[in-house]
C-alpha cells in the first residue's frame, strides 16, 4: 500500500458538509500513518489537521511551522483566516 498521499486542492468547490467529510478522511488516513502533503487553501481546515504548515504567497513561502503556532500566529490569523 501507499505510503504518501499527495492533495491539491481537494475541497475546492464543495459544499461545507463535504468538506467536513474530507476533513474527517484525512484526519482517519493520518491516524492509520499514511504521511499527507495538502495543497489547500482553506487554511483553517488544512492547519486543523496538519502537524506543520507552509503559507505560501505568490509561490514563495512566507512563512512556515508548527499547525498549531501558524493558526495562533496574528499574521496568519489576520491575513489568512479573516479575523484581527
Amino acid at each position: 500500500g501507499p505510503n504518501t498521499l499527495l492533495l491539491d486542492e481537494p475541497t475546492l468547490g464543495l459544499a461545507p458538509v463535504v468538506i467536513d467529510k474530507v476533513a474527517e478522511v484525512l484526519v482517519s488516513l493520518r491516524g492509520r500513518g499514511l504521511a499527507i502533503l495538502l495543497a489547500e487553501q482553506n487554511l483553517r481546515m488544512a492547519l486543523g489537521i496538519a502537524d506543520r504548515g507552509y503559507v505560501m504567497e505568490t509561490g514563495t513561502v512566507v512563512q512556515e511551522g508548527r499547525a498549531a503556532d501558524l493558526m495562533n500566529d496574528p499574521k496568519v490569523v489576520s491575513a489568512y483566516l479573516g479575523a484581527a
